[in-house]
């Protein structure tokens, strides 16, 4: 038996007006989904714990099968398994963003956390000269993917109160910069950054070019080092990861799954569908299962445009669902587990832990879903039940 868990991350959304009252998953042609849902267990999980943030750490840490209120340290630590950085006992990982500020004469601006989503190498350079610049023993900046990117600060401010920059776009960002406590420490080195980019010759070159300037680094999300339990001692499963994020790769890694990079893989719209569908195909040859992750509905819902994430949920069913099932018929049997990780609805540009749609489906033996995969019809199979998500992979395998 071969296992597939297909994440489309913030897929869930929110009923609109201007879709006649339905969400883009009911809205967008979704075929292969939609046969999924209408063949296997459909119904609602909870990925997000109460109390916890409602971020992709968080809910992707629950669909691979761990349980967030025992399990979670925060979401830079993660990202750090995948960059092959291990942490020391006494280091505090924080996630490290390029951003775009306005800094004008009315206050601090979050006009662009990802910095026009900034490609790897010149953003590689940026981080350089960020580390050159305020680096030093026990302060280390690591270049990552696009305008993701890594600080390890030994014995750094773990109790900081951080915010993550897209829960902000568009908006004030002065209350951020000017707390005090151990945030003050972020804050300061935050804003040191500031001339360091500002002086960059590549911002020069972007700014000629019409592209947003990167203009600051932007720290979040931190923790220490996590300790999860292996696939393998779990479940006897053998497995890896296809994702274009660090954070996917990284609880991997945390889990025994090995993590296959796919050269064009980016996070966006602009990802390599086909290669990410040929990258499981050819591991599930050997592995026991694989987690395939697609990031752009969830980049698609910050950025709060209708037309980018229809286009998104719907270049997920048909290049990536509807492709990679049909490779795995020639596996053998096979089960898949379908989620998306939470709502990223655009009206807000962010997060939220509303109970998400999931479907099992077992190539072998059919069930009673509902009308199709969305929100709606979920919360209709469910009949009222929502289950705890990190339990949803022991259903796909058979231990529940």
């Amino acid at each position: 038996m071969k296992y597939l868990i297909l994440v489309g991350d913030g897929m869930g959304d929110r009923p609109r007006g201007d879709l006649g009252g339905r969400t883009v998953l009911e809205a967008a042609e979704t075929p292969h989904m939609d046969r999924l849902a209408r063949e296997g267990e459909l119904g609602l999980a909870l990925t997000i714990p109460p109390g916890k943030d409602p971020g992709s750490d968080t809910a992707n840490m629950s669909l691979m099968g761990f349980d967030p209120a025992k399990y979670h340290t925060g979401r830079s630590p993660i990202e750090a398994a995948a960059m092959g950085v291990d942490l020391g006992p006494r280091d505090i990982a924080f996630r490290c963003n390029l951003v775009t500020l306005d800094r004008g004469d009315g206050g601090v601006i979050m006009q662009d956390y990802a910095a026009g989503h900034i490609d790897t190498q010149s953003a590689a350079r940026f981080i350089e000269a960020v580390d050159a610049a305020l680096g030093r023993p026990g302060l280390k900046f690591h270049p990552g993917v696009s305008y993701r990117h890594l600080l390890v600060w030994q014995d750094g401010p773990l109790k900081a109160l951080t915010v993550p920059p897209h829960d902000r776009s568009g908006q004030a960002v002065d209350d951020v910069l000017n707390q005090g406590g151990e945030s003050a420490a972020v804050n300061d080195l935050m804003r040191a950054s500031w001339p360091v980019l500002a002086d960059h010759p590549l911002n020069q070159l972007r700014r000629h070019e019409g592209k947003p300037e990167v203009s600051s680094i932007w720290l979040w999300g931190q923790g220490t080092k996590p300790s999860l339990v292996s696939f393998q001692d779990s479940y006897g499963l053998t497995g890896f990861t296809v994702s274009a994020v660090d954070l996917i790769k990284g609880l991997g890694v945390l889990a025994g799954l090995r993590a296959v990079n796919v050269p064009g893989a980016t996070g966006f719209l602009d990802t390599d569908y086909a290669g990410k569908v040929r990258a499981v195909l050819e591991g599930l040859e050997n592995d026991d299962l694989a987690f395939l992750h697609v990031e752009a509905p969830d980049e698609a819902g910050h950025s709060g445009k209708l037309d980018l994430k229809m286009r998104a949920v719907r270049e997920f069913d048909q290049r990536v669902v509807g492709p990679v099932l049909e490779g795995m018929a020639k596996l053998g049997p096979h089960r898949v587990l379908l989620a998306t990780d939470h709502y990223t609805p655009l009206e807000v540009k962010t997060h939220t832990p509303e109970p998400v749609p999931y479907v099992i489906w077992d190539s072998e033996n059919r069930a009673e879903g509902g009308e199709g995969f969305n929100e709606k019809a979920a919360a209709a199979a469910s009949r009222g039940r929502v289950l705890p998500a990190h339990g949803l992979i022991g259903r796909l395998v058979g231990r529940k």
